[in-house]
């Protein structure tokens, strides 16, 4: 890399960890940075991945008020996101690049559409619960664990709007606000990406240049994001997930049809 492309690479980190932290999706930041440097697709996938591992411990740490009196909830969940996690890890050195690109876009979308819908869906959820005399899962119950374990698999294969899918089915099925439930979104990103960092690190070659410039982006950027981001309000804090949610919809589609 040139002393630019180096620049690029970290400053793409900074904003990654940063987006990451409130919202999700930094890796649309940098993964088309990498590519520009001339790395290969899966060689960037890996290099990214590995990267982001501080930026995501970054951006939980700075949410950990957020984490009190979830520690259950988490080691649950934590669990299930590192089989997702080491599982989309295996399928992207296995499959081919395209398996997953048709069908992305269309999860980030629903995923959207389900953060748009979430309040009027949890108090619908909630009345229906009342009516029926079902107890409130405080971890979401089984639907909840099969909706991430799906949404982890795809976060160690590739990760971009991952969290976004995290909030939306969190945000439908656990009764808690929005900043813990993103709070939570960060760990469960961490667990992801730190256990297929792992599995990349036997199998994969990285570009290790590339790794250190965004591990050290990442986690000053994850700093910043949960700082600032903790202050959102929720109905703003959604407005961003949306905004950000939509281009990396137009991102995904670009870089498919493009």
């Amino acid at each position: 890399m040139t002393i630019w492309e180096m620049l690029a690479v970290l400053a793409a980190g900074i904003g990654a960890g940063a987006i990451n932290a409130v919202v999700g999706s930094g890796t649309l930041i940098t993964f088309p940075v990498l590519l520009a440097t001339g790395l290969s697709p899966v060689t960037a996938t890996v290099s990214n991945a590995l990267g982001q591992v501080s930026g995501a411990i970054s951006g939980a740490i700075g949410y950990r008020a957020e984490l009190t009196g979830q520690r259950r909830r988490v080691i649950r969940l934590s669990i299930v996101a590192a089989i997702g996690g080491i599982s989309g890890a295996v399928l992207l050195l296995t499959l081919p690049p395209t398996a997953f690109e048709t069908i992305v876009p269309i999860l980030v979308a629903i995923a959207l559409v389900l953060v748009i819908l979430q309040p009027r869906i949890a108090k619908a959820v909630q009345r229906r619960r009342t009516r029926k005399g079902t107890p409130v899962h405080p971890d979401g119950g089984p639907l909840l664990i099969v909706g991430l374990l799906l949404a982890s698999v795809y976060g160690g294969y590739f990760t971009a709007a991952q969290g976004i899918i995290y909030v939306a089915l969190m945000g439908m099925l656990i009764n808690d606000s929005l900043q813990r439930l993103n709070a939570v979104k960060n760990v469960l990103a961490a667990v992801v990406n730190s256990v297929a960092a792992l599995f990349f690190i036997f199998v994969a070659e990285p570009d290790w240049t590339a790794v250190l410039l965004i591990a050290v982006g990442s986690a000053i950027g994850g700093q910043l994001g949960a700082r600032y981001g903790r202050r959102l309000p929720p109905t703003a804090l959604r407005a961003l997930i949306v905004a950000v949610g939509t281009v990396a919809i137009v991102q995904l589609l670009l870089r498919r049809y493009g």
